[in-house]
């Protein structure tokens, strides 16, 4: 499981570095290896290699009518490796879509990863404090 924020850096050739708390753990799980997508919330997901690959199964058994939106999460997905420094190149496409300047926020959340612009974040953030709580959650304990 991944969790927790992490503010980074993006280097002028897309690099950034991956925390170093989850380094090992990916190393470990998938060797350093990645997917890279595109989420419907504007920003990226990064996937680890064995959970794109039980991900990727479920993508291609969609029906006709999901065919927009097997299109947009495959049709955007490229394999990443964190080098030895374990930093991961973020492609030119992807950083475009998801308006990745300089200044990135790292969530991890659950068995996977997303990258936000930080701007974005803090925006898409502070919409979310100012809706309604869902229903789904209005039960659980804090």
């Amino acid at each position: 499981m991944f969790t927790g924020p992490s503010a980074l850096a993006m280097d002028a050739k897309g690099r950034l570095a991956m925390p170093t708390r989850h380094r090992e753990p990916l190393q470990a799980l998938c060797g350093g290896r990645l997917t890279l997508t595109k989420h419907p919330s504007g920003c990226l997901m990064l996937i680890p290699e064995p959970t794109w690959q039980a991900m990727l199964d479920e993508l291609l058994k969609l029906p006709m009518e999901a065919a927009g939106w097997r299109r947009f999460l495959l049709g955007s997905a490229q394999e990443a490796e964190m080098d030895g420094a374990g930093r991961l190149l973020i492609a030119p496409e992807l950083r475009t879509f998801a308006k990745l300047q300089r200044d990135l926020m790292l969530m991890g959340v659950g068995r996977h990863f997303e990258l936000w612009d930080a701007a974005t974040y803090a925006l898409d953030e502070a919409k979310t404090m100012d809706s309604p709580m869902p229903d789904s959650l209005k039960s659980f304990v804090f």
